[in-house]
């Protein structure tokens, strides 16, 4: 039924229709009478009736009293025939503008063509009117009711317009921008004039303009054809009330869509995320610029302090702080996506398959092969599909919500300015245009995302859980593909076929045997001990290691395992073989892993993990001169002194370390002695002349002299013979 009108024009009306108007002006009651029935003779019918000079004056007066009621009837009739004639017209454009040159234009694949930019949401439009056209057809059998009729589907339809309206008249704009990009396109604009000339030639259209432009004009038709319409409508008649409703209707839905389209046009100029330098921020610094920042600024402390009120709006900020709940929520995920897939990426770097194990068969050679699999195809393939199906949609969702953000952020600035022209406007009773534009502003951002932040919220949650659905069924696949290729390679092992409670007994035993032979060479390994070193002590460390003896017993003594260095208040920094002796296993709060010891001076706390226990060994060196209690002096025998009583031998220890040399040392002097890099040495005072510590007289290949302190280390002892089994 759509195809049998033919457009005149895009929405003008038919021109035929028009002309039918002009010769419409009936003389007489009989002639208009005659002529709406269609009759041809009525003007020869009535030049043969001659009445007289009275009953014509009569007649005449009477003409006239019904002709505006004629005329008015008839105005009325054509105007709603002009309503259905143009609405078939324009779902027929429609038509072609989707069906055939959208078509045609995507089946060229050109990918330099935005068809969703060019087109929008045409095909919603197309849908909702086919349905109001069905009904307008309809209507025609109505009679007397077929203006009620139609002031009631355009109350149906009003709600249904605004939504596919709106959206399309907001984005038109960005569509002609296309147009005339593509306009600019030799080899583009080539293909559309082909397209045009195939799809649509009758209409002589240049561009597609010619088309996107109907459903702005239509939509904006619609309150004129109803007034037309309604101008027509006698006041008195039962349908001019509702034809004033529909009226209101249309015009309001046109009302709406300019503020919404409005309220687009705000968010576009500050949804935009800037990147700008610092050069490119205080290239921006001028002096209105910097006292609207001070304005806000001072706006914003004043709101902290409670010195002015604070603007409050429940349903903002509710639907604000769900907002930023999703915002974060989106930045962490993709924060530990981006984690995952580096961890991923450094998981399939080894490629321990590709070595040569140099086994024929068995276990290695099957767990090869499994790995080999894995990291060729079951793991790429996975770690294309998390891209595909996760990371990508994360990115997009997480780039979606960089233009909401920053149309938050300027609401709060335009807030503030708000509030401050309030004030001012409340103080003075007017303000300025500037100012006036500044609040509408504001408010235009504060509509829109009261309007539109439940709607992205809720697509946005449904974004996220579908994300995490996906990357959940993609771990769960990961899973079963690494099974089933297991589960090849374990048929093939002595116990692939093995049932499950006999496989994990012969685990079991097999731990449990593995573990008998550990305890046994750890019990093995305890029993050879290495030689103890025969090399004795020096003065110092001799008595330093009697004083431990005494104070605290031979039981008590601990060697440093390797070089601790003090981190906390109270802890000792010993170099590895210095000999401590134990006064308490545990610190001050009880933990056991510090132990407090004495090291010969100072106390303090070292760990006990490199402590062991140190046993000293008595050793009876035959034919030492044994020690007095005046050492410092010879004893002199006289032949009238009694002889002294013998006293007893001083044991002396011979510990299990020794000093080296840690750095080569030349002597620039006969008092010096020069040293190799782990040389043993034997420190005979650990001092020089003067008492200073920085210098110790030691012994070298039977030469003595001094050498700097800091270039000896105690060292374990190691039998050079190696270890021996005891006896």
């Amino acid at each position: 039924m759509v195809e049998q009108y033919q457009p005149k024009g895009p929405f003008s009306p038919s021109k035929s229709t028009w002309a039918r108007t002009e010769p419409l002006l009936p003389p007489t009651r009989e002639e208009g009478h005659l002529c709406a029935q269609g009759q041809s003779q009525c003007p020869a019918e009535m030049a043969s009736a001659e009445p007289n000079a009275e009953d014509a004056a009569e007649a005449e007066e009477a003409v006239y009293e019904v002709l505006p009621c004629d005329r008015m009837e008839l105005s009325q009739r054509l105007a709603v025939e002009e309503l259905i004639t143009t609405e078939a017209s324009y779902v027929h454009n429609i038509q072609l503008c989707v069906s055939d040159i959208r078509a045609h234009l995507q089946k060229k694949q050109l990918p330099e063509l935005d068809l969703e930019g060019l087109f929008s949401n045409t095909n919603d439009i197309l849908h909702v009117s086919r349905r109001f056209l069905k009904g307008l057809e309809a209507t025609a059998g109505s009679g007397q009711e077929q203006l009620l009729c139609i002031s009631t589907l355009f109350q149906e339809f009003k709600e249904e317009m605004e939504t596919v309206y709106k959206v399309y008249c907001a984005s038109y704009d960005h569509a002609l921008q296309l147009v005339e990009s593509y306009r600019r396109d030799p080899r583009l604009q080539e293909e559309i004039l082909d397209t045009l000339n195939a799809t649509v030639p009758h209409t002589g259209a240049s561009d597609l303009s010619f088309f996107l432009v109907m459903p702005v004009q239509r939509v904006t038709k619609y309150p004129l054809l109803l007034g037309k319409i309604l101008e027509n409508t006698p006041s008195s008649a039962s349908a001019h009330s509702a034809l004033e409703a529909a009226a209101r209707a249309m015009a309001q839905v046109n009302a709406n869509i300019n503020e919404y389209k409005r309220r687009r046009e705000v968010a576009t100029k500050y949804n935009k995320a800037e990147h700008l330098t610092l050069r490119d921020r205080l290239a921006r610094l001028n002096t209105h610029s910097i006292a609207k920042k001070t304005t806000r600024l001072s706006r914003l402390l004043m709101h902290e302090a409670g010195i002015v009120a604070k603007t409050e709006d429940k349903e903002y900020d509710d639907l604000e702080e769900k907002f930023q709940c999703v915002a974060s929520s989106v930045a962490t995920l993709k924060e530990n996506m981006a984690s995952y897939l580096g961890h991923l990426e450094a998981f399939l770097l080894p490629t321990p398959h590709q070595s040569d194990l140099q086994v024929d068969e068995g276990p290695a050679q099957q767990y090869r092969r499994l790995s080999e699999r894995l990291q060729s195809a079951v793991f790429p393939e996975f770690k294309q599909r998390v891209d595909r199906l996760v990371w990508q949609p994360l990115c997009s969702l997480s780039d979606m919500l960089e233009g909401p953000q920053q149309l938050v952020k300027k609401r709060l600035d335009k807030l503030l300015d708000y509030e401050e022209i309030q004030e001012r406007k409340s103080e003075m009773g007017s303000v300025s245009y500037d100012e006036e534009a500044a609040m509408n502003t504001y408010l235009a951002i504060n509509d829109l995302l009261v309007a539109e932040l439940p709607q992205f919220n809720q697509v946005a949650v449904q974004l996220l859980e579908q994300i995490l659905r996906s990357f959940s069924s993609l771990q769960l696949d990961l899973a079963a593909q690494v099974l089933h290729q297991a589960e090849k390679e374990l048929e093939q092992l002595p116990h692939g076929h093995m049932p499950l409670p006999s496989f994990w007994k012969v685990v079991e035993d097999s731990l449990q045997q593995s573990g008998a032979q550990l305890r046994a060479f750890c019990q093995a390994f305890e029993t050879v001990t290495p030689s103890p070193g025969a090399q004795p002590l020096t003065p110092a460390e001799e008595r330093k290691v009697l004083s431990l003896v005494s104070k605290h017993g031979p039981d008590k003594l601990y060697q440093v395992t390797s070089n601790i260095s003090g981190s906390k208040d109270l802890d000792l920094t010993l170099l590895r073989g210095q000999i401590v002796a134990l006064l308490q296993g545990a610190d001050t709060k009880g933990n056991t892993s510090r132990w407090l010891v004495d090291a010969g001076g100072p106390r303090g706390f070292v760990p006990a993990a490199k402590l062991r226990p140190y046993s000293p060994v008595q050793v009876q060196q035959p034919g030492m001169q044994l020690l007095t209690l005046d050492s410092g002096t010879e004893r002199r025998r006289h032949s009238y002194a009694s002889p002294e009583a013998p006293r007893p031998q001083v044991a002396t220890f011979t510990p299990t370390f020794q000093v080296v040399a840690g750095f080569s040392f030349a002597a620039r002097s006969p008092q010096e002695v020069t040293l190799q890099a782990g040389q043993p040495v034997v420190v005979l005072e650990p001092h020089d002349k003067k008492g200073s510590t920085e210098w110790s007289l030691v012994e070298v290949n039977g030469q003595r002299g001094y050498v700097p302190s800091s270039y000896l280390v105690t060292v374990p002892v190691q039998d050079p013979a190696g270890w021996s089994l005891p006896v």
